[in-house]
């Protein structure tokens, strides 16, 4: 039995932030196994070095980088930082992180009906 479930609008999860003017633009290679599942929605984190202090709603710039020969692509994605895990618990090394990625941006706090966004 094959079911789809199909939400309406204003139940769509999507997640909030308080102030979209402090967010970050970052630019990050990634490789193209992990690329296509970043695009497919299959792959909705990376585990990434905190070298750039994410921050929930920080906008992620994801190029395409092929390490063989150390060429970008040209193909980019962008998603936003839904969910930040900090490392130095559930064995994820301090100073490193699990980035949660979204495909649409923030809502600001106080919007409740996203349809109106």
């Amino acid at each position: 039995m094959n079911t789809n479930i199909v939400l309406p609008e204003q139940f769509v999860p999507q997640f909030h932030t308080s102030n979209p003017a402090q967010h970050q633009t970052h630019e990050l290679k990634i490789w193209p196994s992990c690329f296509d599942a970043v695009k497919a929605g299959s792959k909705p984190f990376d585990v990434r070095e905190n070298d750039c202090n994410f921050q929930v709603g920080d906008v992620l710039v994801l190029r395409e980088f092929e390490p063989e020969s150390e060429q970008y692509t040209g193909k980019t994605i962008t998603r936003w930082v839904s969910y930040v895990l900090q490392g130095g618990v559930f064995g994820i090394q301090p100073n490193w992180c699990v980035l949660g990625f979204s495909d649409q941006p923030p809502i600001p706090s106080g919007i409740t009906d996203i349809r109106l966004w």
